[in-house]
């Protein structure tokens, strides 16, 4: 099973998995890995570190922006097989332990069937690894609040809403943001392309979310990597502003 894998920046590689991204940061053969998919996307996982000329032992680090099953799911794989440390914001460590779980119910889910896509996209999730039980056993916080000392020197920076401690990573030198589900530019049960909010039952809080906007929008870049949807170029402010007007109307 391949991996589309596309280089945005120099040292920096968007992956499209099987309903969602994650972002390979390279130096060398060292790489820096930004969420990981779905459990069942790690064929395409372990295919998108070769496509880049790495491999799964040399991952330096994997920085996950928030712990739903589809951005967690072979994080305790790399962590079990190969050592690899698994980051978060210190907020959200204790959801990647599984301690607590802020992820949209099947209940709320088949409230929500009526809406365009959402059946179609629960059926992918479900066989897929969306309800799977996939905890990390030692999540550890982010270990600076600046520039990482990893390849890409990403910098986390703390967007609450979706989840409580959902974090996107800058990397100032190259305008790029990645943007996890803070901001994403589509989505399989959204009916509209470009710079949006995911729908309301995906968010653990709307409000946070639709304020975090305001902390992407004071982010200086112009490449987007979103972790639902297209590649993003253009002002990040823009976009994040595009979100917060298309939000009011709901979907």
């Amino acid at each position: 099973m391949r991996a589309d894998v596309r280089q945005v920046a120099e040292g920096a590689y968007l992956v499209h998995g099987s309903n969602t991204n994650w972002v390979l940061l390279t130096d060398g053969d060292a790489v820096t890995l930004v969420d990981t998919g779905y459990p069942g996307d790690r064929e395409r996982l372990l295919d998108s570190l070769a496509a880049v000329g790495s491999a799964p032992e040399a991952v330096a680090a994997v920085l996950v922006t928030h712990a739903h099953n589809d951005h967690l799911g072979s994080a305790e794989y790399l962590h079990r097989v190969y050592g690899t440390p698994v980051y978060l914001h210190e907020a959200e460590v204790p959801h990647a332990r599984r301690e607590f779980l802020h992820q949209v119910s099947v209940g709320r889910v088949l409230r929500n069937g009526w809406r365009p896509g959402v059946l179609p996209w629960a059926v992918h999730a479900l066989r897929s690894g969306g309800t799977a039980h996939v905890p990390v056993t030692a999540p550890e916080p982010f270990p600076s609040a600046g520039p990482l000392d990893l390849p890409g020197r990403p910098v986390p920076v703390h967007t609450p809403g979706h989840t409580r401690g959902h974090a996107v990573l800058h990397l100032p030198h190259a305008g790029v943001v990645i943007s996890g589900d803070a901001l994403v530019s589509g989505h399989a049960t959204s009916r509209v392309a470009g710079p949006q909010l995911l729908p309301d039952m995906f968010h653990h809080d709307r409000a946070g979310a639709l304020a975090s906007l305001a902390v992407l929008a004071d982010l200086e870049g112009d490449v987007l990597l979103p972790g639902h949807g297209p590649l993003h170029r253009g002002s990040v402010k823009a976009a994040a502003e595009r979100a917060r007007d298309r939000a009011p109307h709901g979907r």
